[in-house]
C-alpha cells in the first residue's frame, strides 16, 4: 500500500530532508582531488548528528558508514574508506537522515576538477532524467509515467538505464511502497495521487546498464565498466508536480526547465 500523508507528516519530511542537503552541502564542498572518501563519511555524519538526526544508511542492512560514495563505473552504494578522489572522476554521493521517525533521501553526482565531455553529458542528462520526473509526479499520472520520461531522456541522448535498481516510496520507512522503475515496464501502474511522498532517483549510464556487485558485497558496478551517474530527490506529489522536499542551494540539481 502507498501511504498518503498529512501535511504534518510532510512537515516532518521536510525537516529530514532538509537535513540531508545540509549534509550534501557539506560533501559538495569537500569534492576535490586528495580528499579521501572517508573524511567526506565523516563530515556528512557530523551534520547529520549535530541536527539532531540519525544516519538512515549506517547500519541498514549491515551498512558500514553514513554516505554511499561511488566514483565513475560504479553506479551506487560505494563503501567509503580510504580512497582519495581524483581529477577527472566523476563521484556519486547518497545520503539519507532519520529525523524524528521520518526518512529523508537524496543522491548528487558531482564533477571532481575538469571531467571529460561524456561525462559532464552524463551528468547533465542524468540531472535533467530527474527533472523532467518530478515534473510529471502529479496528481492523476501513472508511477509508469516517471520511468517512462527517465528511459526516454537517456536513449535520447545514447545512454542506458540501470533496471537492477529503483527508486521507492518514503516515510516512517526508508523504503516503502512503490518502487518506481527508470524505464517503461508496459503497464501504467497505480495513479499518483497528492501526498504520496516518493524518491526519484535515476541511474543512468554511460555504455550498457547491466551491472554486477562487487566482493564487499555492496558496491554496484557497470560490467562494462562504463560510467555511470546517479541523481535523486525526495517529492511528494502534488497537482502540478512533485515539491523537492530535499532542495539545497548549493549544489542545485534536479530543477531543469527543459
Amino acid at each position: 500500500m502507498i501511504a498518503l500523508r498529512s501535511e504534518r507528516e510532510i512537515d516532518l519530511l521536510r525537516q529530514a530532508n532538509a537535513i540531508v542537503a545540509k549534509a550534501h552541502q557539506q560533501a559538495y564542498e569537500m569534492i576535490e582531488p586528495g580528499v579521501s572518501t572517508r573524511e567526506i563519511d565523516k563530515a556528512v555524519e557530523s551534520v547529520i548528528l549535530d541536527a539532531g538526526a540519525k544516519p538512515a544508511f549506517k547500519g541498514y542492512h549491515g551498512f558500514p558508514a553514513s554516505t554511499c560514495i561511488s566514483f565513475d563505473e560504479e553506479v551506487v552504494h560505494g563503501i567509503p574508506g580510504k580512497r582519495k578522489l581524483r581529477a577527472g572522476e566523476i563521484v556519486s554521493i547518497d545520503i539519507g537522515t532519520c529525523y524524528k521517525g521520518y526518512y529523508g533521501d537524496a543522491a548528487v553526482t558531482h564533477a571532481c576538477g575538469a571531467v571529460d565531455a561524456l561525462r559532464m553529458k552524463l551528468l547533465d542528462v542524468t540531472d535533467l532524467a530527474l527533472s523532467r520526473a518530478i515534473r510529471v509526479a502529479c496528481d492523476g499520472n501513472y508511477l509508469n509515467d516517471i520511468g517512462i520520461v527517465v528511459e526516454q531522456t537517456s536513449t535520447e541522448a545514447g545512454f542506458d538505464v540501470v533496471r537492477d535498481f529503483v527508486g521507492h516510496g518514503i516515510g516512517l520507512e526508508l523504503h516503502e511502497d512503490p518502487q518506481i522503475m527508470n524505464y517503461d515496464n508496459g503497464s501504467p501502474g497505480p495513479r499518483l495521487k497528492s501526498g504520496m511522498v516518493l524518491a526519484i532517483e535515476p541511474m543512468i549510464t554511460a555504455g550498457r546498464g547491466a551491472v554486477r556487485v562487487l566482493k564487499d558485497g555492496w558496491t554496484v558496478v557497470t560490467r562494462d565498466g562504463k560510467p555511470s551517474a546517479h541523481f535523486e530527490h525526495s517529492i511528494v506529489v502534488r497537482e502540478t508536480g512533485g515539491e523537492i522536499l530535499s532542495w539545497s542551494d548549493s549544489p542545485r540539481w534536479g530543477e531543469r526547465s527543459d
